[in-house]
């Protein structure tokens, strides 16, 4: 019962830190009846491909025990030497298919869970050498499911080759009333046969129990919402930490922003409630950048710094809000406020060459800012 109430509490899909833990432990999806078909088909796929080849390497092994001579027969060297083309004919004729197995087996695990190469899942665990928990295991509903498909499998597997033999039944009766050659094809072509159907057979099996291992891993997997929460706290650290993380950057980020306002060539007010820093260096920068920004309190200690370091103070509300809205800390200005800061650093280099020359001031810019600009700051 407690195992029931638990799988009713996780009803929520796996994170992905719990998907990955699961396959460095080596834990993924796995089908061994997929596996197994795929590695059958490869191998039947290989025989039949090169079915004269292999007929080939069956007659001469055949010949090696049947032709040789008088002095051969009462020589000690026959059996090794017949052995031994033997055995190089048997290599020639398995190497192919040991070769498509292998890959095969290789290849197989890619198709459900992927390759996972896990140290964890070497590691010798004792309570598996139990006796009580491996009769646990067997009887549990998974060794139960199991079982099941082991019967099924035998019991299809069984009865389609049953089946099978039994249309077949004449023609392999008469593989041996015939000639020695015409058999061999026949055999090597009715056993061909058989083992392609045996290998699809096994291939809806496997593809059937793939879905279903799927099923299961997800499900053996599942978390309650209790351990969501848990992880998300863990992943993302103490809350209270976090906070003071992000109030010990954000006053780093404040102090290095005073300690650049000196080099600002403008700065731009609401008048009271925004105040934006630009620098220009034309032969570094594309665009005027943002290097200092801030609204009531902060933009109150910009304006004091600024104005203590002499960097011209100029009011244009409209811009000062754009400026706020669509340009980060340390980036370029868009585009669209070319003009508009065009026009007020040229009024203040207008303004520094009045005062060397003692002129009158020139008028104020009042540059048009487009409202969308402003963002949330239009009124």
């Amino acid at each position: 019962m407690a195992e029931n109430n638990d799988d009713q509490e996780r009803t929520e899909q796996p994170s992905e830190k719990r998907l990955r833990e699961a396959r460095e432990k080596g834990d993924i999806p796995r089908s061994r009846d997929l596996s197994g078909a795929v590695v059958v088909l490869a191998g039947v796929a290989t025989l039949i491909s090169g079915g004269h080849q292999s007929l080939e390497h069956i007659r001469r092994i055949y010949g090696f025990g049947l032709s040789y001579g008088r002095d051969a027969l009462f020589s000690d060297e026959l059996p090794a030497r017949i052995l031994n083309m033997a055995l190089h004919e048997a290599m020639a004729l398995l190497a192919p298919v040991a070769l498509a197995t292998l890959l095969a087996a290789l290849a197989a695990p890619i198709l459900l869970g992927g390759l996972s190469f896990s140290a964890q899942a070497l590691e010798p665990k004792l309570e598996r050498l139990d006796p009580i928990s491996g009769l646990g295991r067997i009887f549990a509903l998974r060794g139960l499911v199991e079982l099941a498909k082991s019967l099924a499998k035998l019991l299809l597997i069984g009865t389609v080759l049953v089946m099978v033999m039994k249309n077949w039944q004449d023609d392999l009766m008469a593989t041996g009333r015939g000639e020695v050659g015409a058999g061999m094809v026949m055999s090597f072509g009715l056993l061909g046969h058989a083992a392609l159907l045996f290998g699809s057979i096994l291939a809806l099996i496997g593809g059937a129990d793939a879905l279903y291992q799927k099923f299961d891993y997800n499900k053996r997997l599942r978390m309650s919402r209790q351990e969501l929460k848990d992880e998300s706290k863990e992943s993302d650290g103490n809350p209270e930490l976090k906070g003071r993380i992000r109030q010990l950057q954000f006053q780093m980020a404040r102090k290095r922003m005073m300690q650049e306002l000196p080099k600002a060539d403008v700065v731009i007010t609401n008048p009271t409630h925004f105040a934006v820093a630009l620098r220009y260096d034309e032969g570094r920068m594309g665009a005027p950048r943002v290097i200092a920004k801030g609204v009531d309190e902060l933009a109150q200690q910009i304006r004091l710094v600024a104005s203590s370091h002499r960097v011209p103070l100029v009011e244009a509300p409209p811009l000062a809000r754009a400026l706020y809205a669509t340009t980060q800390l340390d980036r370029e200005i868009p585009a669209s406020l070319y003009v508009a800061v065009a026009q007020v650093l040229a009024y203040v280099f207008q303004l520094k060459q009045a005062a060397v020359r003692g002129d009158d001031p020139p008028p104020k810019p009042k540059p048009e800012i487009d409202p969308d600009l402003m963002g949330p700051y239009k009124f």
